[in-house]
């Protein structure tokens, strides 16, 4: 037998997670599970039989013999591949908004303008499979009938909408700013974690510009807004499920693509991330829990901080090294 003696920082799985890959005419599928176990090899010895001189993990490098014999030790190992960035969706992943946030402010807006609509919590849930406020309720009157005092024309209806919205995100806004939705467990963690590799941080949401900002902005602190770049509403002409918002964020933010680990909640978001090439993690929300996520890389029910901890920047690193393996 050879021993390899394999430091800590070259194990690229251990048991702290545990990856299942499985085939289907749709394509593959992941699932990332953590393990309740501590690894069994990181620090130890691995003994691989000697006539075998390939080693099955890639990224040990310079390992040479240390004797006559069939025993080699690893004197390097290739640094891990950090990602470049790390990108959040807003509602759902920083903070769930949707049922007692956004639901709540259209609806004190229908009721201001006298429209006679209502969205309750089930109805909220089917609405949120479209992206953007303005598309969600536009969508929603013509399946069912626009309001009698809204207006005949395309152009003017347009209007109407936007003067619906703009409504609505000063409502919710207040809520905010009042600070009555908190921080989803350890978003603030991961955050911090990103910013002392180095690792750019993104808000990248269909939601209105200013909402984004005032979520990050007075719940994140303004230490930390100063150092994220937000792109949402309409700064891209075609909302999730289309990758635009991500593809926007790389290009602005001078990365690859395939550096970069999104950390969405919903299907459509996850969808956009994987079709700009992304590795996406989904910490799943209320309205999201039992939607469809098996092309997401892992999944999760939130980040949490400790001692509830689900994952943290170091396993985004090692979610993404597994792309270069």
């Amino acid at each position: 037998m050879a021993s390899i003696i394999v430091p800590a920082s070259s194990i690229l799985c251990s048991d702290n997670f545990s990856t299942n890959k499985t085939s289907s005419r749709h394509g593959n599928t992941h699932q990332v599970r953590p393990s309740l176990q501590p690894s069994s090899v990181i620090g130890k010895e691995v003994s691989v039989r000697s006539s075998t001189s390939k080693f099955s993990n890639p990224l040990v490098r310079n390992c040479s013999r240390r004797s006559r014999g069939s025993s080699f030790r690893c004197s390097a190992v290739d640094s891990p591949v950090l990602p470049s960035a790390l990108l959040f969706d807003c509602d759902g992943v920083l903070v769930d908004t949707e049922k007692d946030g956004h639901r709540v402010s259209f609806n004190d807006t229908f009721a201001e303008k006298e429209l006679g609509v209502t969205w309750d919590v089930d109805l909220y849930g089917e609405l949120l499979k479209i992206g953007g406020g303005k598309e969600r309720m536009t969508a929603y009157f013509n399946q069912t009938t626009w309001p009698e005092k809204a207006p005949k024309g395309e152009q003017e209806r347009k209007e109407f909408i936007a003067s619906l919205h703009k409504r609505k995100t000063e409502l919710f806004m207040v809520l905010i700013e009042k600070k009555l939705l908190p921080l989803r467990p350890g978003v603030a963690k991961l955050i911090d974690q990103a910013f002392a590799k180095d690792v750019k941080v993104a808000v990248c949401s269909t939601s209105n510009e200013k909402a984004v900002s005032a979520i990050v902005s007075f719940l994140l602190g303004p230490e930390r807004a100063a150092k994220i770049q937000i792109f949402a509403g309409d700064v891209v002409p075609r909302k999730k499920p289309d990758p635009a918002i991500y593809n926007l964020a790389a290009t602005t933010l001078g990365v690859e693509p395939s550096r970069c680990v999104v950390v969405e909640d919903s299907g459509i978001g996850l969808a956009a991330a994987k079709a700009a090439g992304m590795t996406c993690i989904v910490t799943k929300s209320g309205y999201t829990a039992d939607e469809d996520f098996a092309n997401a890389d892992a999944v999760f029910d939130c980040i949490g901080d400790p001692p509830e901890e689900r994952f943290d920047f170091e396993f985004c690193t090692t979610l993404l090294q597994k792309q270069y393996v």
